[in-house]
Parts: structure tokens; sequence; C-alpha cells
């Protein structure tokens, strides 16, 4: 029998910080005291600093002057960056894994894509739901990637976009409807044999539209905030 190796306590440090800032119980600028945390965890400050260290390496984390950690603010140049790198990587996992798609993978994906349509009907949008399901839905078409490290980078990707504790659909609820469209018509043109390119073309500018929607969201807010100019 295998017994199961405990988490180191840096480790187990990182998950419980992880878990705070992508829920939202850690928002952004939330200031992480590694007292506090030290002492809601049992450890001591060593485990809670290195955790830190790690998610500051993710982008989840900022060292503010006279402040110290804190969990990062939303950055729309960070999120254009990643969303931008995402595009391209799982775009063309998504075309290398389609030729080895079968009937069942796509039925699958289809079912996850009624899911989100069912979502997209209620008077108000889980969009935290709407995107978990939404990367199922993805990690169904490009899982026959056979490039591991295109497929990890895709998943990187991912776990940046969690870290930023936000989801796109949460800023502009409306684009979740035509991103459903979208993903019938990326499972459609699969299905009808088309070429690489053509679905690579295609996943990309999926993410892309999602992209421009909450950047414009983003830059409409930040216009309002500051008010009629002179």
């Amino acid at each position: 029998m295998t017994t199961a190796v405990e988490p180191s306590k840096t480790q187990q440090a990182y998950n419980y910080l992880r878990e705070r800032i992508t829920s939202g119980a850690f928002g952004p600028g939330y200031r992480l005291v590694l007292a506090q945390i030290s002492n809601d965890l049992g450890c001591s400050t060593v485990p809670v600093r290195e955790a830190i260290r790690m998610l500051e390496a993710e982008g989840a984390v900022t060292f503010v002057h006279n402040v110290g950690a804190q969990v990062t603010m939303l950055n729309s140049d960070v999120y254009h960056e990643t969303m931008e790198t995402l595009s391209l990587v799982e775009g063309y996992a998504t075309a290398k894994s389609a030729p080895k798609l079968t009937p069942e993978n796509l039925a699958e994906a289809r079912e996850l894509n009624a899911q989100m349509r069912a979502l997209t009907e209620l008077e108000l949008l889980d969009a935290a739901k709407f995107t978990r399901l939404n990367q199922e839905f993805h990690c169904v078409l490009f899982q026959h990637c056979d490039n591991s490290h295109i497929a990890d980078l895709v998943r990187r990707g991912w776990h940046r976009l969690e870290t930023m504790r936000e989801s796109s659909f949460a800023f502009v609820p409306g684009r979740s409807t035509a991103s459903v469209e979208e993903h019938e018509a990326l499972i459609a043109l699969i299905e009808s044999g088309a070429s690489q390119d053509q679905i690579e073309t295609q996943a990309r500018e999926h993410r892309l539209n999602t992209m421009n929607a909450v950047l414009r969201s983003l830059n409409a807010k930040t216009d309002q905030a500051r008010g009629p100019r002179a």
C-alpha cells in the first residue's frame, strides 16, 4: 500500500494563499502579512515567505515599497499579453489535436457548450462557473496535442489568468453568448475536416475576440473614471 506524501509547509502555504486569491477572498490590493498568515497556518514565516515569492513569480503578488506584499491589482497590459500569448499557443494546440478528436470527444465538447449556453439564458450569468466550463471545453479540444511543451504553455496561460482572480466574462457577461456560438462553429469546423491552418486561425480569433471585448470594457471604465476632458 502506497502512503500519500504530505505536501511541504511551503506547498501548503502556497495552496492556501492561491486558493484565497483565485476565489477572491484576498482581493486586489490585499496586504499579505507574514505573521498573520503563518499564525493562521500554524507554521513559521519561512514557508509563507517562500510561497509568496512563488506567487510573485506567477504575477499574483506584487511587492510595493513601504507596503510589502499585496495581491496584484488587475493590469490591462498583463491581461493583454497573457491572452495574446494564449491565443497563439491554444490555437496551435487545438489545431494539432483536431485530427485525433473522436466523435465522443466532440460530443463531450458539445455537452459542455450546452451547459454554458444554459448559463447565458439565466438572468444573471455565473461568470465563475461559465469560465470553468469554458476551460473544460477547450481542454477537450486540445487534449490530443502531441507537443507536450505547447500543451504546458496553454495550461500556464490559464493558470496565470486564474491568479488575476477575474473572469473575462465577469467584465463582459454579454460576450458569453457570442463565445458559445463561436464554440459551436469551431466544433463544426473540426468535424468538416478543415485544414489545421483554418482551425488554428479560428481558435486563435475566438480567444482574441474575448480579449478585445474585455480590453474595450476596461478602457471604457478607465475613461469614465477620469471624467470628461476639459
